[in-house]
């Protein structure tokens, strides 16, 4: 095969092509913002918090200061305990299990499924001890985890359950009676973040918590504010973790492009589905029934050991591409105190080996898709 196509740049994630397109308004709220000198708590922080909730269909949304504190948060307000067990993918970030070893709690790292990359119920299961108090189910990618089945587990054992939501908001998940219910809203808490490259992301640091539990609610806005629900008055101790009204004005604009932004996610991931599933070498994303996808990452399976090579390739012709993630939790140098020297996972460590996120965002191009599949196309052929 001749390459006949000449090399152009392609960014993993266009921010600036992305704001270039809302600036005018980005800049008047901003401004606007900066203006009224409303830097905290000021009213596009409410305006946000009732935004996102009517639009996740939630009761309640607690503004953070980032997608790690909301899971930190999440903990706290669960009251658990320095022992208790909490199971969470060992095929995740690190702050999914990061916050349970800071907190005291145990985390208990189990495998996930190799075609979703995502916690099932039947590995969960396995994990379950007398100690264990809580479930981190991951939508890593963008997929929603089968919830109903995880939902059920946890009813049976009494166990908590925490979306970690950081790389799905805006999924939607269809239950066996045909509910559907967004992502982050399914369990006792959903965390998310908003990070500046997440499909709903801010112009610095962000998160939020999601509960339709009163109680839960208010302990987690206590939490987040000092442990006070009346100033100077601490009820609990707990943190400073708030989102400033600067990035919640952002937010609160970003929020209205959300599902554009994810059905041109999802028409990208269609094109690269159709041009790159016929290659022998790769095995390209599953789209579950149960679930919508968002497609924060695009992800490749890069099989015959060939992962490292083709990365490598992409890079000489101007395409970044990502390995989300390189290693195992459980062989983190932070985590080893865990787990025996002998723990493995299959699955977890044959993904590390294969995953490869080559670039999906929403000023990507036709011109862009048709010159990383070809780039792919030719390194196989």
């Amino acid at each position: 095969m001749t390459q006949d196509f000449s090399m152009m740049q392609i960014e993993m994630v266009d921010l600036k092509g992305q704001y270039n397109k809302i600036k005018t308004e980005i800049d008047q709220a901003v401004i606007s913002c900066i203006s009224s000198t409303s830097f905290i708590n000021g009213p596009a922080v409410k305006e946000f918090q009732l935004n996102l909730e009517h639009y996740l269909g939630v009761k309640h949304v607690i503004l953070c200061a980032n997608g790690t504190d909301s899971l930190q948060i999440a903990m706290m307000a669960l009251d658990l305990k320095p022992g208790d067990e909490v199971i969470c993918p060992a095929f995740t970030y690190v702050a999914t299990a990061e916050v349970i070893g800071l907190l005291g709690l145990t985390p208990v790292m189990v495998d996930v499924d190799l075609n979703t990359f995502n916690l099932t119920a039947t590995a969960i299961e396995k994990a379950i001890t007398s100690k264990t108090k809580a479930i981190v189910p991951v939508h890593l990618y963008g997929q929603s985890c089968d919830m109903e089945p995880i939902m059920q587990l946890a009813e049976r054992h009494n166990l908590y359950v925490i979306e970690d939501n950081a790389q799905a908001i805006g999924a939607d998940y269809t239950f066996s009676d045909g509910r559907v219910a967004k992502t982050g809203t399914i369990g006792h808490i959903g965390s998310t973040s908003f990070f500046p490259s997440k499909n709903l992301g801010c112009y610095g640091d962000g998160g939020a918590l999601m509960t339709n539990n009163d109680e839960l609610a208010q302990k987690m806005r206590m939490i987040a504010n000092h442990g006070q629900e009346k100033k100077y008055h601490h009820k609990v101790l707990g943190c400073n973790s708030r989102l400033d009204t600067i990035q919640a004005t952002i937010l609160n604009i970003k929020l209205r492009y959300l599902d554009e932004y994810s059905s041109a996610r999802n028409a990208m991931a269609t094109f690269y589905n159709e041009a790159l599933s016929t290659i022998d070498g790769i095995i390209v994303p599953e789209r579950q029934s149960k679930s919508t996808h968002v497609f924060h990452q695009y992800t490749l399976k890069v099989k015959n050991g060939k992962r490292n090579e083709l990365q490598k390739y992409l890079s000489e012709k101007g395409i970044p591409s990502m390995i989300y993630y390189p290693l195992p939790l459980y062989k983190q140098e932070a985590f080893q105190r865990f787990v025996s020297a002998d723990f493995k996972l299959d699955t977890t460590e044959q993904l590390c080996d294969e995953v490869l996120s080559i670039p999906i965002h929403t000023e990507m191009n036709i011109e862009h898709i048709n010159f990383v599949c070809n780039t792919i196309k030719f390194f196989f052929d």
